[in-house]
């Protein structure tokens, strides 16, 4: 388990940079495949002001795996390593002792079965959904700095890669990762977005692209 000041959706990617002996062994243990699939899960601290995790109370309840991607371990035995966010997960319980990283006990959240919708439905709900992504990033970021999400017809989806390259709280990506209903998610995804435009063009000010955040990219840890 990795507890970080940063809500993980599934489908995105996380770089970090590793120091701490504790998540430097967690990361020698992917590597050498010690931890089944390079699998392992990341949860959001419920407060910064939290500096060690000793129960589920310091962390929100629902939390997204990621998988090791590429791992850099550098001569000082630090890593820089990317993973991708994979599915999500209820943490039951933490064992603190039987590592020297904090270890979950979890069980898997999928998503609802969606009651039979029209695909006119989805297929407009989606079209505002991205009309809305389109809007904040014109506002946020300049012209090279962002893509629209491909079309690939998952529904379900499209909230987490709509939403994955805005600076959105930790708050409301929190509600979007625990959110079960595709649809719904979808819904607040568009909400979420639209507000963030607003307020970018009432201020008039705009965020960092995301390519030159450099170290700020990296999530607030324990590490």
């Amino acid at each position: 388990m990795f507890p970080l000041q940063t809500v993980l959706l599934p489908g995105t990617h996380l770089p970090l940079h590793i120091f701490e002996p504790r998540y430097r062994q967690l990361m020698a243990d992917l590597v050498g495949d010690v931890v089944p699939d390079r699998e392992f899960g990341v949860v959001a601290l419920r407060s910064a002001m939290v500096r060690e995790v000793r129960g589920p109370e310091h962390v929100h309840e629902v939390g997204c795996s990621t998988v090791l991607r590429e791992a850099k371990r550098l001569p000082d035995g630090r890593f820089d390593v990317v993973t991708t966010a994979r599915r999500r997960f209820r943490l039951l319980e933490i064992d603190r002792v039987s590592a020297p990283y904090l270890i979950g006990s979890v069980e898997w959240v999928p998503d609802d079965r969606v009651a039979s919708v029209h695909g006119d439905t989805v297929a407009r709900l989606a079209e505002v959904a991205k009309a809305a992504h389109r809007r904040y990033c014109e506002s946020a970021w300049n012209a090279e700095d962002w893509t629209t999400p491909p079309e690939d017809g998952d529904i379900a989806a499209l909230a987490y890669r709509l939403t994955a390259d805005c600076l959105l709280p930790l708050e409301d990506r929190q509600r979007l990762l625990e959110e079960t209903n595709p649809l719904r998610r979808l819904r607040i995804a568009c909400r979420l977005l639209t507000r963030e435009a607003g307020f970018l063009s009432t201020l008039g000010a705009v965020p960092m692209p995301p390519g030159e955040l450099g170290e700020f990219t990296r999530p607030s840890n324990l590490n």
